[in-house]
This record gives C-alpha cells, structure tokens and sequence, in this order.
C-alpha cells in the first residue's frame, strides 16, 4: 500500500515507518520538522495548503495521523497551541483523505477516558480529566461526524502506554523513561500510590497499528498491553535490576490533578478485530530502556 505518515519524525512515527517499509509498503513521512529528503515534506497540518501538492503527487492509500500536541503538561502550557493541532489539524487531514480517497488511521489516547473507572472499554463514555485528553476526545467527534456524514473511512486508536528505549526523554514524558533516567544517575523517583498501568512496548505497538489499516469498518480500538502492573512495582523491578535498595529511591506521593489514576484497558477489541497479542515482556523493556541509558550490559 502506499502510506502516509504524518508525525513521522515523533516517538510513534520513526518505529511505524520502519516497521510499515519492513512489511513492503511504499511510506511516506511528513512532519513539522526541516528536514529534506525525497520520501520526505515538511509541511504544518495547520497550513493544510502545504499537503494538498503532496497527497495530489503521491495519492496515499492510507493516512496515519500521528501529528499531535502530546503529553499532559504540554497541553496544559500551551492551550490554543493544543486545541489547535489536535483538533483543527486532525479535521484539515480527514478532510484530505476524504477529498482524496484514503483511510484514516487516526492515534486517539488513552487520556480521554479520564479517572473513569476500573475498565476502560471503548464503550466507556470518556470522561478527559486533562486538555491533552479532551482535544483528542474532540478530535474523535471530528471524525465521527465526517465517517457519518462525509464518507470518510477511518479508524480510532486509543494507544496505553507505549514506550520504547529510543524515545526522547524529559519530565513531560511517562514514568518508564522518568524512572530509568533519574535511576541510572542514583536519584530518587515519585511514585504515584496506587497507580496501574498496562507497557506495551512499541515494537508490539506498531504491529498493532499496522493491522488496523486493513479493518474494513470504522472501529474505535484499544492498543495496550494485558498485563497491568502497579506504578510501584515497576519502580521497584528498575531497582532490583539496578541493585538498588527501593527504600531509598521511591518516594510515594499522591496523584496530581489532571493525571489519571489507573490506566486498565479493555483489550477485546484489540483481540478480535486486530488478532493482536504483545509479545515483548515487561522484564525484557525494561531491561532495553536502562540498557540505552547505559546502566545494564
């Protein structure tokens, strides 16, 4: 197929890429960045002129949308810069893919469903305790509208927890990459009491993504990892592999506001329209992550 990457150069789209030309498709990448390369435009998906030359030459087949403002923090610091991307720039590219014929693949998150509960199924009714989360939320009315009254083909994926050893580091990014980086310095982390998630590294991730560009109906999807696992007791797994005492690394602290508790996904969808398992275990990433921050052999 040929494929479209928006966001191409993020956390998400360099792996997708390489995973999607692995598979035998024809990709090419956009994003924001100066970059020149012939499989490569720069272009804003605010400025959506600047993409209208490209999808008129290439004629993508599928779109996967992953250019996004991304991260809790970030949104709650730049609001209209937020709402403006999310939202205004996913509609400037369905409305592309519906001028041009192609398939959306669009990488919701799992933010929208806010503090919603123990299970989070795609029936839930979203509850975005966080503008990161709304502004997809409301992204993902964009493409409802336009799927039922547009012909837009597309397809929702509401991603939990992907990481990935290469993927930029600083504090606005998950507690994976915030745990090993202040570990392997012999720092200590701030563990949220009680918190749960379910790591799904992203070379499982992209098999997933890769998958949903061949459902033939719209569907909103969960993309996760089964296994759930407290926020503590991966702290607490860093320090046994870096032999370090975890009572004198984790310092447990209370949820901050706008942050989601427990992140527990029901995955049925995942099982039965994507015929997805993960296969990387949690010992195995993390073992990679604080390899690439040079602490394991």
């Amino acid at each position: 197929m040929r494929i479209l990457v928006t966001g191409s150069e993020g956390n998400i789209g360099r792996h997708l890429v390489a995973w999607l030309r692995a598979r035998g498709h024809e990709v090419h990448r956009t994003d924001i960045l100066p970059l020149w390369s012939s499989d490569y435009t720069q272009a804003d998906i605010l400025s959506p002129a600047d993409l209208v030359p490209l999808f008129m030459q290439w004629r993508p087949e599928v779109v996967y949308h992953l250019a996004a403002m991304v991260s809790r923090v970030t949104c709650e610091q730049a609001p209209h810069l937020a709402i403006n991307t999310n939202v205004s720039g996913t509609h400037n590219v369905a409305r592309l893919c519906i001028e041009f014929g192609a398939k959306l693949v669009f990488t919701s998150t799992s933010e929208v469903y806010g503090n919603t509960g123990t299970l989070q199924a795609e029936t839930t009714t979203p509850e975005p305790n966080n503008r990161y989360g709304l502004s997809k939320w409301l992204a993902e009315q964009v493409l409802r509208y336009d799927v039922l009254n547009s012909g837009l083909r597309a397809i929702i994926l509401r991603p939990f927890m992907f990481y990935h050893e290469d993927e930029t580091r600083g504090s606005h990014r998950s507690a994976m990459i915030n745990f090993a980086d202040a570990l392997s310095q012999k720092l200590q982390v701030h563990v949220h009491r009680n918190s749960k998630r379910g790591w799904l590294h992203l070379n499982d991730g992209v098999r997933a993504l890769e998958r949903a560009a061949h459902i033939s109906t719209f569907a909103t999807i969960n993309i996760g990892n089964p296994n759930i696992v407290e926020t503590e007791a991966l702290a607490k797994l860093m320090c046994q592999l870096l032999q370090l005492n975890p009572e004198d690394y984790i310092c447990l602290e209370e949820l901050p506001a706008r942050m989601t508790l427990n992140k527990t996904p029901d995955l049925g969808q995942q099982k039965a329209l994507l015929d997805f398992e993960p296969e990387i275990a949690l010992e195995e990433g993390v073992r990679r992550v604080l390899r690439r921050f040079g602490v394991m052999c």
